[in-house]
């Protein structure tokens, strides 16, 4: 019973004003996912190379058989050992971006709801700045036994150790309150931005130059051991993440509805942040701070196939991913040979879209 009663309410959510979507949702799903190839193949073609997508196809499909030539030495060098990883990079970090959006909005009942709103990203952020800052004096033998891995590590301490806090004040006898987790996140945030003030103020010129870079976010500093340290955490939360949907579709219902429903209400605040803290923390640690994918992304998606979360968020995997890699290969074309940072492209196309979604849809902002 409690099972039908669960499906009962996910089809409650997958019903909007047009009637059932989810025919639409599968097509959009399936034309999203031709999408994200195509974008993977314009991100590795494009730049200051002689690589084409038919080059890269065909080298894949002939790998190391005698006589391939599809790529000479020093394309095969900029596709897989610069590029690839950036892309593959771009993909979970879109992807995680994209989800937890979806996810945070989903529990907070809430369309304005975001990943950086319970403070993971400021926590990240802190941890980071504290490495740029302090790597060369207080933290000099966490930097020194890290090496490269500390920035990313400390940012991801930094989220991790934010969202514990968070949880410990919005809990009280077992329950997590969801108002008291919004308003302690909004504190937790404020604060680590004040410490990050601080950091920032005792910084050098150079240092300054570096944390400017960092908090405006890029992809620039991907590569194979990154992925390797990071990648298992953003896949591990994806995976997870889709087991949310329809207890998140009865939560839309109200909290009392969904434990009358069968849904373990507890147990799915508790994973959906936790989720949302490591598949954010992961990203923001070796990307910076991107903004607007976790927001723009999910209510694109509802506006086309509903508020299904079954659908909407594999589908907000898919166009976060893509998303994010037609933002980098904007940045680092449009002003070439430099690069310009990720987080502009998306604050200035995010923006505005957000700002015209609102205007357009004023009295149904709800959706």
């Amino acid at each position: 019973m409690a099972d039908q009663s669960i499906a009962g309410a996910a089809g409650v959510m997958a019903t909007a004003s047009e009637g059932d979507r989810s025919g639409r949702a599968r097509i959009v799903i399936l034309f999203l996912c031709v999408g994200l190839v195509l974008v993977v193949l314009l991100s590795l073609t494009s730049g200051a190379s002689d690589a084409s997508a038919v080059s890269v196809v065909s080298d894949w499909l002939l790998g190391a058989a005698p006589g391939n030539e599809a790529l000479n030495a020093r394309d095969r060098l900029i596709v897989y050992d610069i590029r690839l990883p950036r892309v593959i990079l771009g993909v979970l970090i879109g992807a995680a971006l994209a989800v937890s959006g979806a996810v945070m909005q989903g529990l907070f009942r809430n369309p304005l709801a975001d990943p950086g709103l319970i403070g993971v990203s400021a926590g990240s952020s802190l941890g980071a700045v504290a490495v740029i800052v302090l790597g060369a004096t207080v933290l000099a033998p966490f930097t020194a036994a890290l090496g490269t891995l500390a920035l990313p590590l400390a940012a991801f301490c930094g989220g991790l150790a934010t969202t514990l806090v968070l949880y410990q004040v919005a809990t009280r006898q077992g329950r997590t309150s969801v108002a008291t987790m919004l308003l302690a996140g909004i504190a937790l945030a404020a604060l680590a931005m004040a410490l990050t003030g601080i950091l920032i103020f005792m910084a050098d010129d150079r240092q300054l130059r570096d944390l400017t870079f960092w908090q405006l976010g890029s992809l620039a500093g991907a590569t194979w051991q990154k992925i390797g340290s990071v990648g298992p955490i953003i896949v591990l939360a994806l995976a997870a993440m889709p087991f949310l949907a329809r207890g998140l579709n009865a939560l839309a219902l109200g909290e009392a509805t969904a434990g009358h429903l069968g849904i373990p209400v507890q147990r799915l605040k508790y994973t959906a942040i936790v989720g949302v803290s490591a598949a954010v923390g992961a990203s923001v640690a070796v990307s910076g701070g991107i903004g607007f994918v976790g927001i723009v992304v999910p209510h694109l998606l509802r506006l086309a196939i509903g508020p299904d979360n079954r659908y909407l968020l594999p589908a907000s995997a898919l166009l976060g991913a893509c998303l994010l890699l037609l933002a980098d290969a904007v940045a680092r074309t449009i002003v070439a040979p430099a690069e310009l940072p990720i987080g502009i492209v998306t604050a200035i196309a995010g923006a505005p879209f957000f700002l015209w979604i609102l205007l357009r849809k004023r009295g149904v902002v709800d959706l």
